[in-house]
């Protein structure tokens, strides 16, 4: 009985932890103005998309270094679109109405991303974020090819996600209702074709293989980084049961990592999937700018009650998943003592 009494007692102490985490990062938000909350991160996506006319114009050109600025700025700009804006859509950070929100998530997933939002939230949202690390649930398993030779995972396979993404789209379709898969195959649709007919009628392009060949490459062109952050900041760190996890807060601290400042990622990507993706994880609501605003107050309540709180550097986790690929991506990882926590 003192045994059970002292499990209670512990299993408060650890949900307490949370909750007044929880209300810290709470004040901070109702402090913060709607620029800061929202405003920055809508302005950063409004920018992306003010750069493909000229992106699309630029690719008109018959000089190689213009053209090559133009297949940039179109890599850049559907980068921020489909890795960033899909984030915050699958969130619903992109507007407090969730009406707007479900448009939102319908746009830049399926219009921009070429996959399905229905699948795309469940997946993130209520597999990944909800048992992170969790072994079989959202240990970021879908991101494993054990067939592949490290070199080919890591710096070749990505390529193809542009390829891929719409195929398991496809796959994805048999899960859904008739009226859900057919706007699925609508927008996606919509979304290649938009810019297929574009790169013809604006950039003039004159070869189906040429177009498709500047599409694929400029949809490519943050794939690498885009896989190795997935990976880097999951793999590799604690695993857990399905059976028998910790409260929510060891969970994620023991199990996310965050990478250091990077400006071309930081803007590309977003705070919250580069260097605050713990905050993320603790707050997965947060948009992207909130995550940075709330980061110092998280980091020092962390350390303040000894938590772990993570960080890397991403040559040093490209390093360490090259050394150890076939303990890390082959090989289940082990789980650790934290499995039975309560």
């Amino acid at each position: 009985m003192m045994n059970g009494g002292g499990k209670g007692m512990e299993g408060t102490d650890k949900e307490s932890l949370m909750m007044e985490l929880t209300r810290l990062v709470q004040k901070t938000v109702k402090e913060s103005s709607w620029w800061e909350r929202r405003g920055i991160d809508i302005t950063i996506l409004a920018l992306a998309f003010l750069l493909l006319p000229p992106a699309f114009l630029l690719l008109g050109s018959s000089q190689a270094l213009v053209f090559v600025l133009g297949m940039v700025l179109m890599g850049v700009s559907h980068a921020v679109i489909t890795i960033k804006g899909t984030h915050l859509a699958s969130h619903g950070s992109l507007s407090e109405s969730p009406t707007w929100a479900d448009v939102w998530a319908v746009f830049f997933i399926e219009v921009c991303g070429s996959f399905t939002a229905r699948a795309g939230v469940t997946g993130h949202i209520k597999m990944h974020h909800a048992h992170t690390n969790v072994i079989g649930l959202g240990d970021s398993s879908t991101w494993k090819i054990p067939y592949l030779p490290r070199g080919v995972y890591l710096f070749i396979a990505p390529l193809a996600v542009p390829v891929i993404t719409p195929l398991v789209a496809l796959g994805q379709l048999k899960e859904h209702s008739m009226g859900q898969a057919l706007r699925t195959v609508l927008m996606v649709f919509l979304g290649l074709y938009a810019q297929y007919w574009l790169l013809i009628h604006v950039s003039g392009f004159q070869c189906l293989y040429s177009t498709l060949l500047c599409m694929l490459l400029c949809r490519a062109m943050f794939s690498l980084p885009y896989i190795h952050v997935n990976i880097f900041q999951h793999i590799g760190l604690p695993m857990f049961s399905p059976t028998c996890r910790p409260k929510r807060i060891y969970q994620m601290t023991h199990g996310v990592l965050n990478l250091p400042r990077n400006p071309l990622l930081d803007w590309i990507f977003g705070h919250s999937l580069i260097n605050c993706h713990v905050e993320h994880h603790l707050f997965p609501f947060l948009s992207d700018n909130m995550c940075l605003k709330v980061k110092p107050i998280v980091s020092q309540y962390l350390k303040e009650k000894e938590l772990p709180y993570q960080e890397d550097s991403y040559l040093s986790r490209l390093q360490l998943f090259f050394h150890k690929y076939q303990e890390l991506m082959v090989f289940v990882p082990p789980i650790t003592e934290l499995v039975g926590v309560q």
